[in-house]
């Protein structure tokens, strides 16, 4: 059974992944919605709360189809709140695991993973 408790720690760091790594484009209604980013997002649970060993193929699946998806800065941005608006349930270890996902899926995020990120600087 999936912890949704645990889910925010996951959504914030790879929603962060996620809005960073597009290119900029126009502004638009928001169509990735925080439906979107938890399908993409839940094979990696497992291995955001449990730790060891590897990232399912599911879930570099779901981060990489997550990227396509953010396309616009609202999408990105959009992304980005629904995950941080429950981050406070994530522990420190579990957002050190999170960050660790996009490096193992060969995920290009050039920036470093965090709960503190800014969404409103997300372009």
């Amino acid at each position: 059974m999936l912890n949704k408790q645990l889910l925010p720690l996951l959504f914030v760091c790879l929603a962060v992944a996620t809005a960073t790594t597009m290119a900029a484009s126009t502004v638009e209604d928001a169509t990735v919605t925080c439906n979107t980013v938890y399908s993409n997002l839940e094979p990696c649970l497992g291995f955001v709360l449990g730790g060891g060993g590897s990232v399912p193929s599911e879930c570099c699946s779901g981060l990489k189809s997550l990227l396509s998806a953010a396309r616009t800065t609202t999408d990105r941005q959009s992304a980005c709140k629904c995950v941080k608006s429950v981050a406070s349930s994530a522990t420190g270890e579990q957002i050190s695991r999170a960050a660790k996902i996009p490096g193992l899926c060969k995920a290009n995020v050039p920036f470093k993973i965090s709960a503190d990120v800014d969404c409103s600087k997300i372009k």
